[in-house]
């Protein structure tokens, strides 16, 4: 159901500051990943506990690259908002204001990678454009919009 109070997009800040929350949240995902397919890798190849091992660094890349896009799609799919975007209240949104679907949240965190590949110019861009959009919202057909603050009840008044 779309929301019925859009207060615009969110700030440069209220974006960064969301950012780095989710960063946080990520990294560990990331890092449990690449542990765990190490551990299996290393009892595939059948080597020893003495042994010294490393990962192919191309398969460590595309392993974070599957866990930052897994991590961003399945929030946005589930309620259009990771928890860092829940905190500083900015929700992800398609054109008609309804919770992307996986093929456009898909689409988005794979057109981010454009948006980051001129020294981030798609992000700041955001800066510049009328609607506050990002080239990857462009590419995805979405944009992130200003939640309200939520309405303060009797309880937490006392």
């Amino acid at each position: 159901m779309p929301d019925t109070a859009n207060l615009g997009p969110p700030s440069l800040l209220r974006r960064l500051a969301a950012m780095v929350y989710d960063t946080l949240l990520v990294i560990p995902f990331i890092g449990v990943t690449i542990a765990a397919a190490t551990a299996v890798e290393m009892w595939l190849k059948g080597a020893g506990s003495t042994e010294y091992y490393q990962m192919h660094p191309q398969l460590v890349q595309a392993l974070s690259l599957a866990c930052v896009t897994v991590f961003f799609t399945a929030f946005w799919r589930k309620g259009g908002q990771t928890l860092g975007m829940q905190a500083w209240r900015v929700k992800l949104v398609d054109a008609n204001g309804d919770v992307p679907g996986t093929g456009r949240c898909l689409l988005r965190c794979l057109a981010a990678l454009a948006s980051l590949a001129p020294a981030g110019l798609g992000y700041w861009w955001c800066l510049l454009d009328k609607r506050g959009r990002y080239w990857h919202d462009y590419l995805s057909g979405t944009h992130l919009q200003l939640l309200p603050k939520p309405a303060k009840t009797r309880a937490d008044a006392d």
